[in-house]
């Protein structure tokens, strides 16, 4: 395809998911899932695994020229959607760190590392046991990788946090600001940030490169240092502007999302990921009148329109077809229980030493263990990398898939219906 068809395409495709989003997300909020979670559903019902399936029955049957899923949505224009997907979530993440209350945040600062490092090291654990279980048997790792390097991938796939899906859940629950919140966010932050530390690790040793841990874990602290100490300082200005002006201005903004470019781009590089260099930029900005009308600016497109590409784009990868015998749906109920028991239960049990009553704490580990878009990237990263094989990688998927559509009824269960009886929460998300 040419660079002009790919570009025609890629409207059409914007137009397909956008309605698809929509239409999908009026029945998930029937079922009180919220639209992040109907756009993450979205992506694979539009992939391989659903309507390509259907596409290509109706294509050999012959009733139509083509396979309309492969038409829409061919290799040479996923790059584009990529990165319009990696703008989305950038921006968005940016504005979430705009809105973290880090007054909360530092009085509750021992108990989001508590959570954080106990939501770690459990299903760390357990995903490393299941990791030398499988590294013994043929069809599940790279021959080129051995014992520990399986050990830390499926490690760290099994700890991480869906940290942008937890952050929009949050904000589309009201959340946004309260301790519940932004306790859930810190330890998202923190969990997020320590397993693609671990990533960056496995991947040193399985290029013989540890330049590559080095630069992630140094390149990642050196940012957060300087943005959060120089780059505070610099931002302060904007809030004195955005008063006397009464908004923020052009000028204003274009450097703002520069920097918020810039940010993202250098966190991808080093390898931690773009949405960290975001939010922690987004941190480092003044409050008052410079963010809110930061955030009445941005947020609108942003939501309705960028974000959808980010929580669709994986799932156009995803094909769930491949877990198709007893034995890989047995090994995938092993690793949906593991991860479960030990993220979920390993959170509860952090809040509740730290003085979270139970139904606080019940509300963090479900939060903390919906795995969602960020566990299909460190995938999509070991399945093109070599790490893992493509059986692997359905069945992780399906834990990742099942975490996350559990989290929003789960959450609703344990603590919001007893919320919204006192008013904490509204009837309705926030944001949709």
């Amino acid at each position: 395809m040419s660079a002009f068809d790919i570009s025609v395409r890629f409207f059409l495709q914007l137009a397909v998911v956008l309605a698809a989003c929509r239409g999908v997300g009026l029945v998930a909020r029937r079922i009180g899932q919220p639209q992040v979670v109907a756009e993450m559903i979205t992506g694979v019902l539009l992939g391989p695994s659903v309507f390509g399936l259907l596409s290509t029955k109706v294509f050999a049957a012959g009733m139509v020229p083509l396979d309309l899923q492969a038409w829409l949505f061919p290799k040479e224009s996923k790059a584009i959607f990529f990165a319009v997907s990696q703008i989305g979530i950038a921006l968005y993440m940016f504005l979430v760190g705009v809105e973290f209350r880090t007054d909360l945040f530092q009085s509750r600062i021992r108990s989001a590392a508590s959570i954080s490092l106990a939501g770690m090291l459990t299903p760390f654990v357990l995903g490393g046991a299941l990791a030398v279980w499988l590294v013994g048997q043929a069809g599940f790792f790279s021959p080129k990788v051995d014992r520990w390097e399986a050990v830390l991938f499926l490690g760290a796939s099994m700890c991480i946090t869906a940290f942008p899906m937890l952050a929009r859940i949050i904000v589309e629950r009201g959340l946004s600001g309260t301790s519940l919140g932004t306790l859930a966010l810190a330890a998202g932050a923190m969990d997020d940030a320590a397993a693609w530390c671990v990533l960056a690790v496995v991947l040193a040793s399985f290029k013989a490169d540890w330049h590559i841990a080095a630069w992630a874990i140094g390149g990642g602290l050196a940012y957060a240092v300087i943005v959060l100490t120089l780059g505070k300082r610099l931002f302060r200005r904007m809030e004195t502007l955005a008063v006397q002006h009464g908004t923020v201005t052009q000028p204003m903004l274009a450097f703002t999302l520069m920097a918020v470019m810039l940010g993202s781009w250098f966190t991808d590089a080093v390898g931690i990921y773009a949405v960290f260099g975001a939010f922690i930029l987004g941190l480092a900005m003044p409050r008052g009148r410079f963010s809110a009308e930061l955030t009445r600016q941005l947020e609108p497109l942003l939501v309705v329109f960028l974000l959808p590409t980010f929580f669709t784009y994986s799932g156009l990868n995803t094909r769930l077809d491949l877990v198709d015998t007893p034995k890989l749906w047995l090994i995938a109920g092993i690793a949906l229980a593991a991860a479960c028991i030990g993220k979920g239960g390993a959170c509860w049990a952090a809040a509740r030493l730290h003085g979270e009553d139970n139904r606080t704490a019940l509300a963090v580990g479900t939060l903390m263990n919906a795995r969602g878009l960020m566990e299909l990237i460190i995938l999509n990263i070991g399945l093109e990398r070599g790490l893992i094989t493509p059986q692997l990688f359905s069945i992780m998927v399906v834990m990742a898939v099942v975490t996350t559509l559990l989290a929003s009824p789960v959450f609703e269960w344990v603590y919001g219906s007893s919320a919204r009886a006192r008013g904490e929460l509204g009837s309705l998300p926030s944001r949709a």
